[in-house]
């Protein structure tokens, strides 16, 4: 079945509906694209008790050979649909079509096969030797094994990107999975669980698929007893309910929330670098990127200047149609974030700060127009809170310490940028700030085998890489008295 006709469930190996369903909206025009099965909770714990089953019963869990066949045979099904999922990410999730050559499709397929060379190569025992213990010799060595069931759970700004992410390195650990797609992007998670379905030996329940416009299936995914790891990604808000819904089973938590990036521009560094990087960066997917710099801080002294260039900069992103491939900027991902973002916008202007150029709906679609504010309290809520649109919020500082002070003054330490012309000078301001990544004058640190996670609140752990990996497995240690 064409993957853009698939609108079905996958659970314990086969693709069922769910009864009723619920509507999936292209965000370029307001208009519906297609329904997505609805499942209820009942349908849920069928799919964890699935998951269960096959973790319990299967060989998955045992036979590492077999998994890497399986995400060969998922790496390729990926690669011969490419083209399918890129029409469907770009008239559900709005994402534009150049940016689904890189982060929304194209990288994260490579994922697939990152982990599936991984695991052909990476020793899953380690060998500890031998002591000597009360007069005899004791052999100890650790494997590794799968951490059992693990339920993922997927946000709606880059969906396949966080939901291979989580696919592919529990699946190499052996484990199986519930993978919950977002509510606003049901039907790209679902074409994931088609393809295992249709084009891969994975067993029956070592991976089910759902989608639901119920909370309480989401919630019932963080609680069940049968489910030892939850994986989720989304905002510090629903972390921090998921930390404390899961320690009642003390499930093993990775995390990877919000953040609140600060962009520092040291006073020798090049404006106009420093403009572009941050006036398109900021516009990335609308702004929807949990680890965009959506604070810039710039020396007093040159706050004036770098403000006028970022508007400038800002005034070329080509915004509209997501299927145009000129076009950089799409549409934010629903009418309610796209109020959400103006709100904000409305509210730091009312606090003091001065808008610079954007703050508009577009319509029709969800669209807002690139905006920029300059003067901003680096306490104030727009300073401080995650806004998930194209809004850069412009903050002077007056030397490297206050800059420091600032970036570090946020419950978030995801990720971070500085600009000098002395590579050790922004180095040791980079090692000052409290995040899980950090970028050196343009330089890029999101690759397959690099981990990726923060600090404070934006999270538990990290994805991709061995980091990534390590996620989803248990270490056991072993003794044997040796002859």
């Amino acid at each position: 079945m064409p993957l853009q006709e698939g609108r079905r469930l996958l659970i314990d190996g086969q693709l069922v509906t769910a009864g009723r369903t619920f509507a999936s909206i292209n965000p370029a025009t307001g208009e519906v694209i297609g329904a997505a099965p609805d499942a209820t909770v009942d349908q849920a714990e069928a799919a964890v008790a699935a998951a269960r089953r096959a973790f319990d019963t299967s060989t998955w869990g045992s036979d590492p050979k077999f998994r890497v066949r399986c995400l060969e045979q998922l790496y390729q099904a990926l690669i011969e649909h490419k083209e399918e999922l890129r029409e469907l990410t770009i008239a559900e999730v709005g994402a534009p079509r150049q940016l689904t050559h890189g982060a929304q499709l194209d990288e994260p397929i490579d994922l697939v096969r990152y982990y599936a060379e991984l695991l052909g190569n990476h020793p899953l025992t380690e060998d500890l030797g031998v002591v000597e213990y009360q007069g005899q010799r004791h052999h100890r060595w650790i494997e590794k094994e799968p951490a059992g069931v693990v339920a993922a759970i997927v946000p709606y700004n880059f969906p396949t990107q966080l939901a291979l992410a989580k696919l592919a390195p529990a699946l190499a650990a052996g484990c199986t999975v519930v993978l919950k797609g977002a509510p606003d992007t049901p039907l790209v998670t679902l074409a994931l669980g088609e393809l295992i379905a249709s084009h891969t030996d994975m067993p029956a329940g070592v991976v089910n698929v759902v989608t639901s416009s119920e909370v309480e299936v989401g919630e019932m995914l963080t609680t069940h007893p049968d489910v030892d790891v939850v994986s989720f990604t989304g905002s510090t808000a629903t972390g921090r309910r998921i930390l404390a819904a899961a320690s009642s089973t003390v499930k093993r938590v990775f995390l990877e929330l919000g953040g609140k990036s600060a962009l520092i521009m040291l006073d020798d560094a090049d404006i106009k670098a420093v403009s572009m990087y941050a006036a398109f960066g900021i516009c990335l997917h609308s702004g929807q990127g949990c680890a965009l710099n959506s604070r810039l801080l710039v020396p007093r002294t040159q706050h004036d200047e770098v403000a006028e260039k970022v508007a400038r900069y800002l005034g070329k992103v080509a915004y509209g149609d997501p299927a145009d491939p000129k076009t950089y900027m799409g549409p934010l991902v629903s009418e309610r974030q796209r109020d959400k973002v103006d709100g904000m916008v409305r509210r730091a202007v009312a606090a003091g700060a001065t808008l610079v150029t954007g703050g508009r709906k577009v319509d029709p679609g969800f669209f807002y127009t690139p905006t920029l504010l300059s003067n901003v309290d680096p306490a104030s809520e727009i300073a401080q809170d995650e806004v998930f649109g194209p809004v850069l919020a412009m903050i002077p500082y007056d030397d490297d310490d206050e800059a420091v002070r600032i970036a570090n003054n946020s419950i978030y330490g995801l990720s971070g940028a500085v600009y000098s012309a002395d590579q050790e000078r922004a180095l040791a301001l980079a090692r000052r700030i409290r995040t899980g990544t950090f970028s050196i004058n343009g330089g890029n640190y999101f690759f397959s085998d690099t981990p990726f996670g923060g600090y404070k609140q934006s999270g538990i752990g990290r994805e991709k890489g061995l980091a990534g990996f390590e996620e989803f497995m248990e270490t056991k240690t072993y003794g044997t008295v040796a002859a």
